[in-house]
């Protein structure tokens, strides 16, 4: 949802309780907001339909019905209003899906007026920006930069300086990318929080620089930071900073990543590997929306959009205790999976070359057959970061601008051994290995179970068959890619 914050029209508070409506409209009053307020579902409904409103702020619970209703009804009637929900604590569950129906954000009673007035501020000033991006504004055809001077940049900090598309950052053809890259492109225009899953080297980093690139805020920073390569014992500091003498070899003031990125994107890569005693403090700054840097009594107001990624599985982490559910809740608002390189094999001559260009500049230099083809089948455990030192170390061996096979080392054992089995037909498809045994007993579950492993063992085979390209696997099937996907979750193929 692309709003815009219009001061002239006024905020619309709703909320069954007659207390927290007249709290709220001073608040907003005192921001030099108008407001108009609605004791329920019906009432406010009835409002949007004969007013324009520039923020809609509802609770989740009222006795005519949920604050859903009022997300779904206008994201159901293309109402260009950007709305916050206020959900009970522990009703984070709740508040997700009001995020991914189209919800900005949302607070958790009992909120604060300090809290609302921050939400409110981050809504007028992402708005006010996206705004003045619009074709015919200045910054559309004049570029500006940011005004925000960075001193004592984090080392694990990077900080974007030029704008890349999706495209050119996520490179290929296949309805995988393709799904991912439309996905990016719609997420850049919220400001909801997104987890990026995949196996280390797919490109989780690219596809968050995408998303802020696109953004309101591609002119502020965007600080990424490796979550499992700071020591416990300075993530405090490295996180929200300290001021010069609040400890031994604090020689000066350092802002702390929170700082650096306000009013841009936090990237926090790996972020499963912060340990329990640092979740609790980064829920805790992402809730308050400020931060205290060690040394001081005052907090700062911050606005960051937090995207992180991780490669281990964070549902399994908080099912095991290792990873907040409450955290969680906050991060994985809206989900997107990177493909691995192993299912990206139509894409891969055109990943080569260009990643050869990249590399080379602009030099030249030519694969033989047999290494293109040892390319071609290799498995690429590391995906792309693996592909991209297979061929660096390939042109550093290389003689007389020709990469021969034994250039890549990339060993035979690792080489995809099923890469010459047909895939032009399904004959090989077959559940015979599966036979009923003689002894087998027909209850429902045991039919169940017996048709679920015969399933598993087609669906296994497909793969195999195109190398665990699960959208050629699907064709060869006869069913559509999603069909196969949900059937390889339910089945637990990996």
């Amino acid at each position: 949802m692309n709003s815009h914050i219009d001061l002239k029209k006024p905020v619309l508070v709703i909320d069954d309780e007659a207390d927290i409506r007249d709290l709220m409209e001073l608040t907003l009053i005192k921001m030099g907001l108008s407001v108009q307020t609605a004791a329920g579902v019906a009432e406010a409904k009835k409002a949007l339909r004969n007013h324009a409103f520039s923020l809609v702020l509802t609770d989740m619970r009222m006795p005519d019905g949920s604050g859903l209703e009022i997300v779904d009804y206008i994201t159901a009637q293309n109402l260009d209003i950007p709305i916050a929900v206020i959900t009970a604590y522990g009703n984070a569950a709740q508040a997700v899906e009001a995020l991914k129906n189209g919800a900005f954000d949302y607070l958790q009673k009992p909120i604060t007026l300090a809290q609302l007035r921050t939400l409110v501020k981050s809504v007028i000033t992402i708005n006010n920006n996206a705004a003045e991006t619009e074709p015919g504004s200045k910054m559309a055809t004049e570029p500006q930069q940011s005004d925000k001077k960075l001193k004592n940049k984090p080392a694990s900090g990077k900080v974007s300086e030029t704008q890349t598309s999706a495209r050119e950052r996520l490179l290929g053809n296949s309805p995988l990318i393709a799904e991912v890259r439309q996905l990016i492109g719609k997420l850049a225009k919220s400001n909801v929080p997104v987890y990026i899953a995949g196996e280390s080297g797919s490109g989780k980093e690219q596809a968050a620089r995408s998303i802020h690139e696109q953004s309101a805020r591609r002119d502020k920073a965007f600080v990424a930071v490796n979550c499992g390569a700071i020591p416990e014992a300075l993530m405090e500091s490295e996180f929200f900073g300290y001021k010069k003498g609040s400890f031994t070899g604090a020689d000066t003031d350092r802002a702390g990543f929170f700082l650096h990125a306000d009013g841009g994107t936090l990237f926090l890569d790996e972020v499963a590997d912060l340990p329990l005693s640092m979740q609790v403090k980064l829920l805790r700054a992402i809730q308050e929306r400020a931060v205290r840097r060690i040394g001081e009594m005052e907090e700062k107001q911050v606005d960051v959009r937090i995207i992180c990624a991780t490669h281990k599985d964070l549902n399994a982490l908080v099912e095991s205790g290792q990873f907040r559910q409450d955290l969680f809740y906050r991060l994985n608002v809206v989900s997107i999976t990177m493909p691995p390189l192993r299912e990206l094999r139509d894409d891969l001559p055109q990943l080569i070359q260009v990643l050869l260009q990249r590399i080379l500049h602009d030099e030249t230099m030519t694969l033989t057959a047999a290494a293109e083809k040892a390319l071609l089948q290799y498995s690429y455990p590391g995906n792309f970061r693996e592909l991209e030192n297979i061929l660096e170390r390939a042109i550093a061996l290389s003689k007389n601008q020709i990469i021969e096979v034994d250039d890549l080392q990339i060993h035979s054992h690792q080489l995809d051994t099923q890469s010459t089995v047909s895939t032009d037909s399904s004959s090989n498809l077959s559940p015979d290995s599966h036979a009923l045994p003689q002894d087998f007993q027909f209850g429902h579950t045991q039919i169940q179970d017996y048709l679920d492993d015969v399933e598993r063992h087609i669906l296994q085979q497909a793969l195999v068959q195109t190398r665990y390209n699960r959208t050629q696997a699907a064709k060869l099937l006869g069913i559509s890619f999603r069909s196969m996907r949900y059937r390889m979750e339910r089945l637990g193929i990996a």
